[in-house]
């Protein structure tokens, strides 16, 4: 009884072995798709990242119309206008 618990302590350190050499050989296999993977997926760009992309550049031109419509305003209700600015009939001029 005592040498059938003793057998199958080497017989798990020999298939530990077994399962590490498995598992590198896995990851030299599939290497070279994951580096490929990988390229493609920076050298691409997704529909939601194009998206998003667009939403900032489109953000970005609203926020700089807003601030020159403010400007505009402001130069309008002081009286100094610009020659290109359009200042509403009821404005101080």
């Amino acid at each position: 009884m005592r040498s059938a618990l003793l057998i199958p302590a080497p017989l798990l350190f020999l298939l530990s072995g077994c399962t590490t050499i498995a598992s590198t050989a896995v990851d030299v296999v599939t290497l070279p798709v994951k580096v490929v993977s990988k390229g493609v997926d920076a050298a691409t760009t997704s529909q939601s990242e194009a998206d998003e992309k667009r939403g900032r550049e489109l953000r970005k031109q609203e926020e700089e119309r807003g601030r020159l419509a403010r400007e505009m305003l402001e130069r309008c209700q002081k009286g100094r206008q610009l020659p290109t600015d359009v200042c509403q009939p009821g404005q101080p001029r």
